[in-house]
């Protein structure tokens, strides 16, 4: 009688749907661009030698972190 479709929720399926398409785009942006990727652990290192340079952490706080990154 009224042409099949989603019925009474369609417009909302379709506003979960599209909620979730952008969700995944924000999501894989964000994934991209952050700082987890494979050179997080030099910009670690990097910050742990400049703290100690600057005198910020003594020998033993520089080599119990030092250790606790794997380096």
């Amino acid at each position: 009688m009224w042409g099949g479709g989603f019925g009474m929720f369609g417009g909302l399926m379709m506003l979960l749907f599209w909620g979730a398409i952008i969700a995944l785009i924000v999501f894989a942006v964000r994934g991209f661009s952050s700082g987890s990727g494979p050179g997080s652990k030099s910009d670690a290192a990097e910050i742990l030698r400049e703290r100690y340079a600057k005198g910020e952490i003594d020998d033993e706080e520089y080599e119990r972190r030092k250790a606790k990154l794997g380096l």
